[in-house]
C-alpha cells in the first residue's frame, strides 16, 4: 500500500502536544557502504531548518540545493524521508515497518540518494507513518511488541546509514484489522527501547495523534528522549506542549509552495524573535523554490537563498 499524502490543510484546534530529537553521532551501516564524515559545513548562525520531502513524488537531493547567499551555508539541516509505514499483518497479528516501492528506491541507493547530503552535514531522518491498517505507535499491548518494533527500526537506521527515525501518528485508524485502541503505555515503550538502540541518533516527533499525548506511564516521562518537537499545522504557529528548551521547538510549520511569503516570513521572523531553534518546512520539490525558500533564510538567517540545481 502506498504512503498517504499528507493532508495540505491543518487545523491548528486539534494539535496535540509531541517532541523530537537531534542526535549529533557519527553516520554507521550495517550491510551497507558507510557514510563518509562530512566535510564541515560552512557556518550558519541560527536555527536548525527541517525538510519534510515526500519520496513518492520528489528527490531527498533537493534538500541539498539550496545554500545562503552569504556564507554558503546549507539552508537545510535536516531532510526527512516522508514516509515509511507501521503496516500490520493480519496473520501472526503484529506491527511491522514498511517501505513502499518509492522509499524503498531512496533506501537502496543511499549511495546516490542520501550520501550526497550526509556529505554536505545534513542529517537524514526516515519517518514512519500509519498505513490505515490499525497498527499505530500507541496501541502496542506489551513491552516487548514495542521494543520488537522498535528494533525494526533501529535496524533500518543501520542498515541504510541513516540518521535517525521520525515519529507521525497519523492514519493509523486504530481498530481496524481487529486491532486495540491507544494505551498509555504503548509509546512510551517504544520510545524507551528506541533510544536505547540509538543513543546518538535523532528522534522527532511529528506533534500529532494519540502518541503524542501519550508520553508518560508508570513514572515514566520519555519527553527528554527526544530532541525536537514541532507543529504540524502548516501556516500556523503553536508551540509543542512539552518540556524541552526552546532551541529543540518549532512553533512554526509551512509547506513551501503553497504557504504564503508573508506567512513564511512572519513565523520565521517571530520564531528568532521569540527565541526558538528550529524551523520546520514541508514539500520540498524539484522545482526552484529560492523565492519561498529566501523568504524565511532572510528572517533566520539574514540572507537570501540560492538554488543550485
Amino acid at each position: 500500500m502506498s504512503n498517504p499524502v499528507r493532508s495540505r490543510v491543518r487545523t491548528a484546534a486539534l494539535a496535540l502536544s509531541a517532541v523530537a530529537a537531534l542526535a549529533l553521532g557519527t553516520t554507521t551501516t550495517t550491510g551497507a557502504t558507510a557514510a563518509p564524515a562530512p566535510a564541515p559545513a560552512a557556518a550558519k548562525q541560527g536555527p536548525t531548518s527541517v525538510a519534510y520531502i515526500e519520496v513518492n513524488n520528489n528527490s531527498m537531493l533537493n534538500a541539498g540545493k539550496y545554500t545562503l547567499a552569504d556564507g554558503g551555508g546549507n539552508v537545510f539541516d535536516v531532510a526527512v524521508i516522508f514516509a515509511a509505514n507501521i503496516n500490520y499483518d493480519t496473520g501472526s497479528k503484529k506491527a511491522y515497518l514498511h517501505f513502499n516501492e518509492n522509499v524503498q528506491r531512496v533506501l537502496d541507493n543511499a549511495a546516490t540518494e542520501i550520501r550526497p547530503l550526509q556529505r554536505k552535514g545534513i542529517k537524514v531522518v526516515l519517518s514512519v507513518l500509519g498505513n490505515h491498517q490499525g497498527a499505530g505507535f500507541a496501541n502496542f499491548t506489551s513491552q516487548q511488541t514495542a521494543s520488537a518494533f522498535a528494533k525494526e527500526m533501529s535496524d533500518a537506521v543501520a542498515e541504510y546509514g541513516l540518521d535517525g527515525i521520525d515519529f507521525d501518528d497519523e492514519y493509523a485508524e486504530y481498530g481496524n484489522n481487529g486491532t486495540a485502541q491507544p494505551n498509555d503505555s504503548s509509546f512510551v515503550h517504544l520510545v524507551t527501547a528506541l533510544r536505547a538502540n540509538m543513543p546518538d541518533k535523532i528522534i522527532s516527533l511529528y506533534n500529532i495523534g494519540p502518541a503524542a499525548s501519550r508520553l508518560s506511564y508508570g513514572g515514566v516521562d520519555v519527553s527528554s528522549k527526544f530532541d525536537y518537537a514541532w507543529n504540524p499545522y502548516y501556516g500556523t504557529w503553536q508551540v509543542p506542549g512539552i518540556g524541552l528548551p526552546k532551541s529543540r521547538l518549532s512553533p512554526a510549520a509551512v509547506e513551501i509552495g503553497r504557504t504564503s511569503q508573508s506567512t513564511v516570513t512572519s513565523l520565521a521572523r517571530r520564531t528568532v524573535g521569540e527565541g526558538y531553534g528550529v524551523y520546520l518546512t514541508y514539500n520540498l520539490d524539484g522545482s526552484d523554490r529560492s523565492a519561498d525558500v529566501s523568504a524565511f533564510t532572510r528572517e533566520l538567517y539574514g540572507s537570501d537563498a540560492v538554488y543550485t540545481p
